[in-house]
């Protein structure tokens, strides 16, 4: 299916990429109707279940990218989805959401030059992220383009070095931060190619020597939950190398390294990682092979 979709991504026009992608929506749509009409749904016990089936326990530091329509039918959606992780790590755990404001290219969400309310601007990262980030006691991190929301005993520790990064995925960020805590990631419902922020954590802990910034730096301003705008600098992707990104190309690697596993929660294929042996073997790969996302064949 990566192929496929690289395929799309690259050969297609994007009326038709549009296209084939509104089918998909609709395909997806319609089953999750028929199992409600036959009542079918996955409750919250199921998805506790499922979730310490694959490996997911008590006192984990897990970051959960999501999609709640490629499940099925979840009986009351992201509400069972964030309570059957909150529940199931427990009070000595700590749970993270990415929460970006940003359904653009990068370069084109800074040039549009809005203020991020850290509070108040949506995830467009769908419904569970959304669900999460308007919870009692959850923390967002401070950064422009890509926010983590956490929550959990550590969840400052791990939100407040966001701040004021030229970079989001710095070793003073979330996703840097999480493979301190021997922490895990769950795609769920979607892989690399729709999620893989962790991936850029590489770009920051080694010489990287592609070109995947953007020359420069832009100023962005920031809403603090206290209604203060500080004004900072960001780096951001270069579109044209973006489009070099082939992430999926990576799982066989991840796979065979007992880096991580596929697994299934109701309809949707997913993926649980262990964090800092991803972040340890993409190092390992890159400085003996190059082998990166831009170039997972190397």
């Amino acid at each position: 299916m990566s192929k496929f979709k690289s395929v799309l991504r690259f050969l297609l026009p994007d009326f038709l990429i549009q296209y084939y992608r509104s089918n998909k929506k609709r395909k997806i749509n319609r089953q999750i109707e028929e199992q409600k009409l036959n009542g079918k749904g996955i409750s919250k016990i199921d998805l506790h279940n499922c979730f310490s089936k694959i490996g997911i326990l008590e006192g984990d530091s897990v970051l959960v990218h999501s999609s709640l329509s490629k499940m099925g039918y979840v009986k009351n959606g992201a509400n069972d989805v964030v309570d059957a992780l909150l529940e199931l790590i427990g009070p000595n755990g700590n749970l993270m959401m990415p929460s970006s404001p940003n359904g653009l290219l990068q370069l084109d969400f800074v040039n549009k030059n809005e203020v991020f309310d850290v509070l108040n601007t949506p995830s467009v990262l769908g419904s569970i992220t959304e669900n999460f980030r308007k919870r009692e006691g959850v923390i967002r991190s401070l950064n422009y383009l890509e926010p983590v929301c956490a929550y959990g005993k550590d969840a400052k520790y791990l939100t407040e070095g966001h701040f004021g990064e030229v970079t989001p995925y710095t070793k003073n960020s979330p996703f840097h931060r999480l493979t301190e805590f021997n922490g895990k990631i769950l795609y769920l419902g979607v892989d690399l190619d729709n999620a893989g922020t962790s991936l850029h954590v590489l770009e920051v802990s080694v010489d990287f020597h592609f070109p995947v910034y953007a020359p420069g730096e832009f100023s962005v301003k920031i809403k603090d939950s206290e209604g203060k705008t500080h004004t900072v600098r960001t780096k951001a992707h270069n579109p044209v190398f973006s489009k070099k990104r082939k992430c999926n190309e990576l799982i066989p690697m991840f796979l065979a390294y007992g880096v991580c596993k596929r697994v299934y929660i109701g309809n949707a294929e997913s993926y649980i990682f262990d964090a800092k042996k991803m972040l340890d073997l993409m190092i390992d790969k890159y400085e003996t092979d190059k082998i990166t996302m831009y170039t997972p064949k190397n």
